[in-house]
């Protein structure tokens, strides 16, 4: 959650994501921090690469977990809950990164170690996550398998 909320703070949303605000946002942070504003060897010059690579991925990373790609998206991830089997699971601090059976990855955030310790200890791994996780916390879709794409 650190991260959703350091990006939105970035790109000042309060509450829920409207990507047109966003995209307005964006382009105006862009503007500000390219670091072609700055000449080379300017001391600033390397702070606006980094503040640059933050807002692209700021901005991707809001882009995915907006309502309205989510709802764009709900068909196919509904179709990989009821199709797919998990295939592997990472944690790392309150991020639960969730490989399916079908290839793809999504992130959960705000899952705590205890919940996850949960899910490794449970008898029904897809069980007990369609219970208390997959349809209760924040999550986006985080990358396809390339391997899986290549066929």
């Amino acid at each position: 959650m650190k991260r959703v909320n350091e990006y939105k703070k970035l790109f000042q949303v309060e509450k829920e994501i409207d990507l047109k605000q966003l995209k307005t946002t964006y382009r105006n942070l862009v503007k500000e921090w390219h670091p072609d504003k700055f000449l080379e060897g300017d001391e600033r010059q390397s702070e606006a690469e980094f503040k640059s690579k933050q807002i692209i991925d700021g901005y991707h990373f809001l882009v995915s977990i907006a309502p309205e790609t989510k709802a764009a998206n709900l068909e196919e991830y509904t179709n990989t809950l009821s199709e797919a089997g998990i295939a592997d699971l990472q944690h790392k601090g309150n991020v639960l990164e969730v490989s399916f059976t079908d290839g793809t990855t999504y992130e959960y955030f705000g899952v705590n170690k205890a919940l996850f310790i949960k899910l490794i200890n449970a008898d029904r791994q897809f069980r007990f996550a369609k219970r208390n996780i997959f349809n209760t916390f924040l999550y986006r879709k985080s990358k396809k398998d390339l391997d899986l794409q290549a066929v």
